[in-house]
């Protein structure tokens, strides 16, 4: 039999590419935990070719799903309800996990990434389910620098609410010999964070930013989509945590130029000597936000880890200039209109 495959978070960001592409690739029925209404994201990434779910270790290889497979089931609940997360996992094989607090006080981020995934993973645990993978996020090493980090090199030293608390999920994930992969910034239509976060730093600053030579991780939204589905359907997915980044890392100047052009696309080209990072940093001394994004560019934060494109079968798609071109018309119409020249100027 096909895998039935529970996937939580699906109205998020990465949740919502997830789900579009296990239905699209009739790996076997889909259910989605959701908590409210639900319009998950069109697939439109290229056709799914990963590993087939072989079941535990001794089954034989199971169907990948009849052609014209049926639309996901929606099943409403809470991490914070243990009651709706057992009722969900009935019947599950496969647990995929993308749900999570990012902003918000620390108690709703304990709620939910740290005794919500807990109780996801017990629910999961007794109602049967073989391969639990979870998303979780680089930060819980910090801020760094990281340069070529190879995975099981790192400590876990977490420094905001939200990645000590999905730290803390990660650990009941793995007690259960579950996977969990940790993406450092992701890039995509439907990004609300990484890319206008950027934005939003370069538009506190009077004029350009040098951010230096140091180098990042990125992934692409449908490339992460694709791993964490591979990873709950591949036999060869090893239990523990996996870095999940594009092979290139990318420097800070790439980064920024497209901050500028997104920004000049709103509020016009700048001019004018660019600003270093010690400048930039007495500028936005008052702007806490832009201190937190200028400090992680302005240092190495580059994770090394082949095993999700070698082990998993996955692809991960062209490097960052070419990835984000795909993404910009939407990134465009996300932060504002355009600026309009005024009349009798050009």
């Amino acid at each position: 039999m096909a895998p039935r495959i529970l996937i939580t978070g699906a109205s998020g960001f990465i949740g919502g590419r997830v789900a579009a592409a296990a239905t699209a690739a009739e790996a076997g029925p889909v259910r989605l935990l959701v908590r409210g209404p639900l319009a998950p994201a069109k697939y439109t990434g290229p056709k799914y070719t990963g590993p087939k779910y072989t079941g535990p270790e001794g089954a034989g290889p199971a169907d990948a799903g009849p052609e014209g497979a049926p639309a996901a089931e929606t099943v409403p609940g809470d991490l914070r309800d243990p009651d709706s997360l057992r009722r969900a996992c009935e019947g599950a094989d496969v647990l995929i996990h993308c749900a999570s607090a990012i902003g918000g006080d620390e108690e709703t981020a304990r709620a939910v990434n740290d005794e919500g995934t807990r109780a996801l993973v017990d629910a999961a645990v007794r109602a049967g389910v073989t391969r639990i993978v979870a998303l979780s996020t680089a930060s819980v090493h910090g801020r760094g620098p990281f340069r070529a980090a190879a995975p099981g090199t790192l400590p876990i030293a977490p420094v905001s609410a939200a990645s000590r608390t999905r730290a803390a999920g990660e650990r009941h994930v793995m007690e259960a010999g579950g996977t969990v992969l940790r993406p450092h910034l992701v890039y995509g239509a439907g990004d609300r964070q990484f890319v206008p976060g950027m934005v939003r730093l370069l538009g506190a600053l009077p004029r350009p930013l040098d951010g230096g030579a140091s180098l990042h991780s990125l992934t692409e939204v449908g490339a992460l989509a694709r791993v964490l589905l591979a990873a709950a359907l591949s036999p060869d997915t090893q239990a523990g945590p996996y870095h999940v980044d594009h092979p290139d890392p990318v420097s800070a100047g790439e980064l920024l130029a497209v901050g500028e052009e997104l920004l000049a696309h709103r509020a016009g080209p700048r001019r004018g000597p660019a600003l270093d990072v010690t400048a930039a940093r007495a500028l936005l001394a008052a702007h806490p936000f832009a201190v937190h994004h200028l400090g992680m560019l302005a240092v190495d934060h580059w994770f090394s880890d082949d095993r999700p494109w070698k082990e998993l079968g996955c692809d991960p798609g062209p490097g960052f200039a070419e990835g984000i071109a795909g993404h910009l018309e939407w990134y465009r119409s996300a932060l504002g209109p355009a600026r309009t020249a005024a009349p009798g100027t050009s």
